[in-house]
């Protein structure tokens, strides 16, 4: 039997079996789901099971559980690591969804329900197409590791003490993900870069107490005015960073790398009207694609204070806050980039204001090389599929855990998406395409028997 007949007689089976994990409310972020969490975790290793794996356990942590699965009987052969994960998003808000968020439906060729995209459907394809190998061959032609976690959603604090304890027990040949998405429906995509990732919270204080502002008004600091002028100092009028010392470690834009960028061929025109926007806004000189994929950004989450009810209270406030995050590439150091932030906005602060900044979350860059042997062979798995060949594309989110696996395991790491960027993943009516769930086994199949 053929790979494709093979998984279209076990269709509504793998289906109906995705569906029980996708009941299950594993959100990672609230505490309690602490048991669902659990839940989804046992639901995995009884799979695990049934696929034919062995050396199944589940190692707590100080969080939620790492499951480990391996397959070594392929001497000789490339070992492959596979990460994924299987905590979900919260659900809110709950209105918006068309039907309940962990009561999977079928519609219109889409599996909705939290985590069909992210990133328990696409787990799923991982141990389908193992079980599928194992039941029509008997063996693997290649070893295989898994490492499935519990806390990407929440940052996976828990996974790099893991991954260092464990080098010897998660060695591969190179480590193999699917939680990225497709360019766009047909057109496959490998992920060769994702971006690092630092925030701060910054707060302005003026006065002890918030003043009126006609008995002070003109005389005194308005934390208000400070912040936005703070805030204003931080890009130049052509849309760089103006912080000094930002751009270290920040790599120029190589030709082929360009080239690469050039062959998705993005419509700038569609994108910006999709948004309802006049026009799009980024650093000059870079087009639409090299600014959300090679290029840092420092960006304005929030920005609050002062009289926010109904009306008008004429007040001078005493204070006023901003949150920060910053995307970073090749090799910039999200501690320096923190702490240039940080340095330039005490030196530009206004006069009779005071800045506190809270330095948070921070995370590395990510890359690969697109050249390595097996990232090539991933683009031919793609190509035999969905007949196009992958693009090698970066992309501008961050997962900061691929970065540890690349540097702890000394391994390539493989970005072999199956997703749609249009799926609503962390957003309601998140969902899975199943063209891509038919043709995400298939690949994952022909990359496993050709690597």
């Amino acid at each position: 039997m053929s790979y494709e007949s093979y998984f279209q007689t076990h269709r509504e089976a793998h289906l109906d079996e995705l569906k029980q994990w996708l009941t299950i409310p594993s959100i990672s972020a609230l505490s309690a789901h602490k048991d669902d969490v659990l839940a989804a975790a046992h639901w995995l290793l009884d799979t695990l099971k049934r696929a034919g794996l062995e050396n199944i356990e589940l190692h707590p942590t100080d969080g939620h559980p790492v499951i480990y699965a391996d397959y070594l009987h392929a001497p000789g052969k490339p070992t492959i690591l596979v990460y994924g994960h299987y905590d979900v998003q919260p659900v809110d808000p709950l209105n918006l969804w068309t039907t309940p968020p962990f009561e999977p439906e079928i519609r219109d060729g889409k599996l909705f329900a939290r985590g069909a995209t992210d990133d328990k459907g696409q787990v799923f394809l991982h141990i389908k197409a193992i079980e599928a190998i194992l039941k029509e061959e008997g063996t693997l032609p290649v070893n295989i590791k898994l490492c499935i976690e519990g806390e990407e959603e929440i940052g996976s604090a828990n996974l790099p003490p893991f991954l260092e304890a464990n080098k010897e027990k998660l060695a591969a040949d190179a480590v193999l993900v699917s939680d990225t998405s497709l360019l766009e429906r047909g057109r496959p995509a490998i992920c060769t870069g994702l971006r690092g990732l630092c925030s701060l919270e910054v707060t302005v204080t003026t006065a002890l107490t918030d003043l009126h502002s006609g008995s002070y008004g003109g005389g005194v600091p308005n934390a208000l005015h400070a912040l936005v002028s703070l805030l204003t100092s931080l890009h130049d009028d052509k849309g760089r960073v103006a912080v000094k010392g930002f751009y270290e470690g920040v790599p120029e834009l190589s030709p082929l790398l360009r080239e690469e960028f050039a062959k998705q061929g993005v419509d700038e025109n569609k994108i910006r009207e999709g948004l309802g926007l006049d026009s799009l806004y980024g650093e000059e000189g870079y087009s639409f694609v090299e600014r959300i994929g090679a290029r840092p950004t420092l960006e304005l989450n929030g920005v609050y204070g002062g009289f926010q009810g109904e009306g008008s209270k004429t007040v001078i406030p005493k204070e006023a806050h901003a949150k920060i995050t910053c995307r970073l590439v090749g090799d910039q150091d999200p501690q320096h980039a923190l702490d240039v932030i940080e340095a330039h906005l005490k030196a530009n602060i206004q006069a009779g204001a005071k800045v506190h900044v809270k330095q948070m979350e921070k995370a590395r860059a990510f890359n690969s090389d697109p050249s390595h042997p097996i990232l090539q062979t991933a683009a031919d798995a793609y190509g035999k599929v969905y007949g196009t060949r992958a693009l090698f594309t970066k992309d501008g989110g961050s997962i900061p855990i691929m970065e540890s696996f690349a540097r702890v395991l000394e391994a390539p790491v493989v970005l072999m998406g199956f997703g749609l960027d249009d799926e609503n993943l962390h957003a309601p009516d998140e969902h899975f395409n199943l063209e891509n769930f038919d043709k995400g086994l298939l690949t994952i199949v022909e990359f496993l028997k050709t690597v």
